[in-house]
């Protein structure tokens, strides 16, 4: 059967049960999506997809959890995050912050100009440049809309921290790419 012609709920069904062919059906699905995600927070392939095994190992465990309310997509999302978050903090990234003092300006007020500068795929560079730290937190707040309460939060630091975080991030980021 054509992977597209199964539905999602279907699949949903398949994997609680713990059928292999749906899982495999669902990581086709979603793997792709999920893998932009996954580099957007580890700056690297290997490290990404450490990640997306990790995040589906997990999905895969946990889908009998998963109540069908919300997006399917939105839910592995958030797996997929905080799987990011922990192999950061295992890693010792997240300890590596650079501080600096700054007014928030959200990414969203730039963005016009940002895309108008240049393409997606030199934006992803440009993010995967960023110092582990910063570039976590550029991810949560402006990629998966995380407050910088939520950020401070998962991270373990404090709200201010997120919010120089995402500052210097975001400055870093229009200077390369004004330089480019």
């Amino acid at each position: 059967m054509h992977l597209n012609l199964i539905g999602e709920e279907e699949i949903i069904k398949g994997c609680q049960r713990g059928e292999r062919r749906y899982q495999e059906m669902l990581y086709r699905r979603f793997s792709r999506r999920l893998y932009g995600i996954c580099i957007s927070y580890a700056g690297n392939r290997q490290l990404a997809q450490d990640i997306l095994h990790d995040s589906f190992i997990k999905i895969f465990k946990t889908i009998e959890d998963y109540k069908q309310e919300g997006s399917l997509e939105g839910w592995m999302r958030r797996i997929v995050c905080n799987t990011a978050i922990d192999q950061l903090r295992k890693h010792q990234r997240i300890d590596h912050l650079i501080t600096s003092d700054g007014q928030e300006i959200k990414i969203a007020d730039h963005r016009a100009e940002i895309n108008s500068m240049i393409g997606t795929k030199e934006i992803l560079q440009q993010v995967a440049r960023l110092p582990d730290g910063a570039r976590a937190i550029f991810n949560l707040f402006a990629l998966e809309g995380f407050s910088h309460k939520e950020i401070a939060t998962q991270l373990c630091i404090s709200e201010g921290t997120s919010k120089s975080q995402y500052n210097r991030a975001r400055n870093l980021l229009m200077q390369w790419v004004e330089n480019q």
